[in-house]
């Protein structure tokens, strides 16, 4: 069977205004993994991935009101909470479709930790976002009062951002491949992972980052050998012009010409860039098919029929 990788975006968990709850996440993951299911009927060895940006955002939020009652955990932990609890959420509801369709297919999440390099330039350089959107003053204040480095998102408000490194091997990666082998659909390298480094006695040691989980879904894509890397998120294409009169979707896109388009700011840095950057690096280094597309319209995606396909 072939192996497929698929990342869920942020709006499989929480919809732009909705309250970041429990049952909120819940909900939506119903309407999620009737997609992912669909998957595994027509015969796909699956892995999910997933981000964990507003989830461990807000966490750090929370601990950071509680920091004069309970000292806040540093953000692998957080990292680590996060991937456990979406996670749990994940594997239970797709369990619970998978046997609403008569499939008995065990489903398991594999608590992921990630490797990177210690000196990475993306420590001294924070860019990844976490946590909710604020307007601009607001924004202005927290920078202030909590010394957070606050960052404007893609049009969409301004967000706090935190060191993001790139991932360069997955701790648990032999596990997940018998887990696979094994015939089970696995949940894996959640919200990009812990962020681990390698200190001078060759021990793990959590460091204070989120990992793009595009970027480490693409690592993972290529260390277990997918045959499709699939990224989900919010729109049906990756478009030229986005947003404009003149947007145009593109379907097929060599990757020459993705690295072109990147290289002339068509992609906004904190939404579709890592999403191509992640598609991107699959593709040149497997000669295998990655796509971009939204939830919706992931299975005529896979039929070659939709969604952004890029090709070597």
């Amino acid at each position: 069977m072939k192996k497929i990788v698929v990342a869920i975006g942020g709006n499989a968990l929480n919809k732009p205004g909705e309250k970041p709850t429990a049952e909120v996440m819940k909900t939506n993951l119903y309407g999620t993994v009737k997609h992912l299911a669909d998957l595994i009927e027509n015969g796909f060895d699956l892995v999910i991935t997933h981000g964990n940006g507003p989830q461990v955002g807000n966490l750090l939020v929370q601990q950071e009101i509680a920091k004069d009652t309970l000292p806040p955990f540093p953000i692998d932990v957080n990292d680590a909470m996060t991937q456990g609890s979406i996670g749990y959420l994940i594997t239970q509801t797709l369990s619970n479709e998978l046997k609403r369709r008569g499939l008995s297919i065990p489903v398991s999440c594999v608590l992921t930790q990630v490797v990177v390099d210690r000196n990475d330039p993306g420590f001294e350089n924070p860019t990844k976002p976490v946590g909710p959107f604020y307007d601009e003053q607001t924004a202005k204040t927290l920078q202030k009062s909590k010394s957070w480095i606050m960052k404007e998102d893609a049009g969409r408000g301004w967000r706090r951002v935190v060191p993001s490194p790139k991932p360069l091997n997955i701790v648990e990666i032999e596990s997940i491949k018998t887990l696979l082998e094994a015939d089970n659909v696995l949940v894996a390298a959640g919200g990009g992972g812990i962020p681990v480094v390698i200190d001078d006695t060759g021990e793990l040691r959590g460091v204070e980052a989120v990992i793009d989980k595009d970027r480490a879904s693409s690592l993972l894509a290529r260390l277990i050998g997918a045959d499709i890397f699939v990224i989900l998120t919010a729109v049906d294409y990756a478009y030229l012009n986005f947003g404009k009169k003149d947007q145009k979707a593109l379907k097929n896109l060599k990757i020459d010409e993705a690295k072109r388009l990147m290289e002339e700011g068509q992609f906004a840095k904190g939404s579709m860039y890592p999403k191509i950057e992640a598609a991107v690096d699959f593709v040149e280094k497997t000669g295998h098919q990655a796509i971009i597309t939204s939830l919706e319209g992931v299975k005529k995606a896979i039929e070659e029929e939709f969604g952004t396909r890029i090709i070597l």
